[in-house]
Parts: structure tokens; C-alpha cells; sequence
């Protein structure tokens, strides 16, 4: 049966299966600091409903549902809009996580930490 389960903390080794079992993965989050999960989501083959604000449009880029996240109304019609192109979502969704990688994260961390030498 379809519904909302809240499960509390959640060992990240868990995390693959869940999304991968997910039909949608609703982040409506108000402020993040870059959005992991979002990607964690598309990777495992999970559709994305998130926040038109914050760092969540640049990492979803056009593979998610962005939606006002003070607005109810928009987040329901965001996630009838994913759940009737689920699979358009999720192609798109993979596509996207592919154009980012730990290897690419570290070396363009490293780049700023040598741009900002005291």
C-alpha cells in the first residue's frame, strides 16, 4: 500500500535499497548546503520532487520536479508530475548523477583550498 513511512535514522549503508525501492524522493528541504541526496536518488533510480531554492536547483538541474517548498499545493502537483513520467524522471535523474563524481569533488576542493592561500 502507497503512503508515507517515517523510519527515524537510517544507517547510510541502508540507504541505496531505500531509494532504490522509493517511488519518489520528495526533498522540499528550505536551505542545503549542496544536496546530496538528491543525487543519491537519482543514482539509485528514484524520481526527485525538491526545492526551487537553495542549492537544490543547481544539482537537480533540469533532471527533478522543483517546486515552491512553502507551497503544499505545488508539491502535490510536482509529485503527480513525476509519479505519471516516472521513467522520463528517472532516466533523466541517472543521466544527471553521472556528471558528478567524488574524484572531480576532491580535485575541485583541493582548487579552491590552493586559490585561497594565506
Amino acid at each position: 500500500m502507497p503512503g508515507v513511512k517515517l523510519l527515524g535514522h537510517v544507517p547510510r549503508s541502508k540507504m541505496p535499497a531505500l531509494y532504490s525501492g522509493a517511488q519518489i524522493l520528495v526533498y522540499t528541504s528550505l536551505y542545503e548546503g549542496f544536496g546530496l541526496p538528491i543525487l543519491e536518488a537519482m543514482q539509485a533510480g528514484c524520481p526527485v520532487v525538491t526545492s526551487n531554492i537553495s542549492s537544490m536547483p543547481e544539482v537537480a538541474g533540469d533532471a527533478a520536479v522543483l517546486v515552491d517548498p512553502t507551497n503544499p499545493t505545488e508539491i502535490a502537483e510536482g509529485i503527480e508530475k513525476v509519479l505519471r513520467e516516472r521513467k522520463k524522471w528517472i532516466k533523466k535523474g541517472k543521466k544527471r548523477a553521472r556528471q558528478f563524481s567524488w574524484r572531480d569533488t576532491a580535485r575541485k576542493t583541493l582548487e579552491v583550498y590552493r586559490a585561497y592561500r594565506y
